[in-house]
């Protein structure tokens, strides 16, 4: 057969992502902050895009102030203007109250209901001095020489959080120039700065300090605080032979280890805390049913300025002018529909999740559904890809708390019974159950707690996977948590 060049006309289809429709996708799995930052850089760049603050106006202005009932005494000032005379005059030891009660009103009040400008209530709160800041205040006062001060203040920058000093010292005398001796004869004067154990480089002296600083470090403390590793393992025999200690010599200086900080620097964390806020609510419904409803405080709601466009495009006269417009008012009419679409997809997908996870809701973890991302992607009619998107990085406030949507998404354990399967999270809810209420004069192993799931809560669960799972919840083995409660109790 000979080969000959033609043309050949062939149908097919295929998908293409276009820019606007990955930016899409990628909305899906932004989080609040992400979402935020996304929108904010977005105004910035698009004259017709803008905020949508009808809906934050009316909120504010439904309340309004209480008017006093007759016979209720008013304020001062107002008594004094109807009378028409000073305050002063009348209650003397008024002056002063109503101006600061005043004060107070407008903290309560809207921003912008009355002249002048609203005080941020960060204003208020009291800032926390940081570990730094303390530190440096101390050894102001400890150090005598400018030399030795600069070493001191090397040394508080190279500690950690914890308030451990990670840095080598030969290569921080290099760095200053000056001699090893100077660097630890400075150390040797900081490590008795409060708080107690800051400036040490490890755990052992960390505890050391603080016990000599309290006078509790004889030579039996000593030895116990060199041999941390047989107390990690618990191993309290080891520990009475190798110091020559009785059961209440061992009693009396754990108790006093207990007592001690192993991380002295994390007092002074002045680190905001990261307060997380739920995306979306599941309420009971009148119905008996759940009530979805996305959190509007977080929710970015933006609407496109036809009007400006409207305006300035008639003065707009050069090609790339009109184009620049034109495309401002396509991404900004994308963005608003994108935003939209992405709340009613999470809208949809929690809701499946609150209808398939009903048993959760009503009773707890210990009837949490197995739930798979096909399971909620065939319910809700998406790809699974857009229920993993959707679920990132976002949070539901639940009647049972604050949970993370991933969380409720779990591979399924059997059933002993032949019954439904049962959620790899509540079967874990139950390991902890039964290791956190377990008799120190009678340990559970892994064999007994997984006898215990299939016979009493018809769990089929192998030895394995109970010893994976305690293991992924920092419990350790029988014989360890033995020895740790029979400690505990002899404390």
């Amino acid at each position: 057969m000979a080969l000959s060049p033609r043309l050949d006309l062939r149908q097919s289809q295929t998908l293409t992502l276009t820019p606007q429709l990955m930016q899409s996708i990628k909305l899906l799995q932004l989080s609040q902050l992400e979402l935020n930052a996304f929108v904010d850089a977005e105004l910035e760049r698009n004259p017709l895009l803008e905020r949508d603050e009808r809906e934050a106006a009316e909120a504010i202005s439904v309340e309004a102030p209480r008017q006093p009932e007759r016979g209720e005494i008013g304020r001062a000032g107002d008594i004094a203007d109807v009378l028409d005379t000073e305050v002063s005059n009348l209650f003397p030891e008024q002056v002063g109250q109503d101006s600061f009660r005043q004060s107070l009103n407008r903290l309560r009040e809207p921003a912008g209901s009355y002249d002048g400008e609203s005080p941020e209530i960060d204003s208020y709160v009291a800032s926390r001095p940081s570990l730094g800041d303390y530190l440096a205040d101390q050894i102001a006062l400890i150090l005598r020489t400018e030399s030795d001060r600069q070493i001191g203040r090397a040394l508080i920058d190279s500690l950690d959080d914890d308030g451990y000093l990670r840095a080598d010292l030969g290569a921080l005398a290099t760095q200053l120039k000056v001699d090893l001796e100077d660097i630890e004869a400075v150390l040797g004067a900081v490590q008795g700065c409060e708080p107690l154990g800051v400036f040490a480089r490890t755990l052992p002296e960390c505890l050391t300090i603080q016990l000599r600083e309290r006078d509790h470090l004889d030579p039996m403390m000593a030895g116990l605080i060199d041999n941390l590793d047989l107390l990690a393992r618990h191993d309290i025999a080891g520990l009475k032979k190798l110091l020559g200690a009785d059961d209440d010599d061992i009693a009396d200086m754990l108790g006093e280890i207990r007592a001690l900080d192993p991380r002295p620097g994390l007092a002074y964390d002045g680190a905001p805390v990261d307060v997380v806020v739920p995306d979306v609510f599941i309420r009971p419904g009148r119905d008996g049913g759940w009530q979805v409803e996305l959190n509007a405080e977080v929710l970015p709601r933006l609407i496109v300025d036809r009007t400006y466009y409207a305006e300035v495009s008639r003065h707009a006269r050069e090609g790339a002018d009109k184009q620049f417009l034109t495309d401002c008012l396509s991404t900004a009419s994308w963005l608003t529909k994108s935003l939209d679409q992405r709340a009613q997809t999470i809208l949809k997908v929690t809701a499946e999740i609150a209808k398939q996870q009903d048993g959760f809701m009503r009773h707890g973890v210990t009837h949490l559904r197995p739930m798979t991302l096909k399971m909620v992607a065939d319910a809700v009619e998406v790809h699974e890809s857009t229920v993993s998107r959707v679920t990132s990085n976002k949070y539901v406030a639940t009647p049972r708390g604050l949970f993370e949507l991933k969380y409720f998404f779990t591979t399924a354990l059997g059933s002993a019974s032949g019954g439904d399967d049962h959620s790899a999270e509540a079967v874990r809810h139950s390991i902890r159950q039964l290791i956190e209420a377990e008799d120190p004069r009678k340990i559970l192993s892994d064999d007994a707690i997984a006898e215990i799931l299939q016979s009493k809560q018809g769990i089929a669960v192998a030895r394995r996977t109970v010893a994976k799972y305690r293991e992924a919840m920092g419990f350790g083995s029988s014989v360890q948590r033995r020895r740790e409660k029979r400690s505990r109790a002899a404390g």
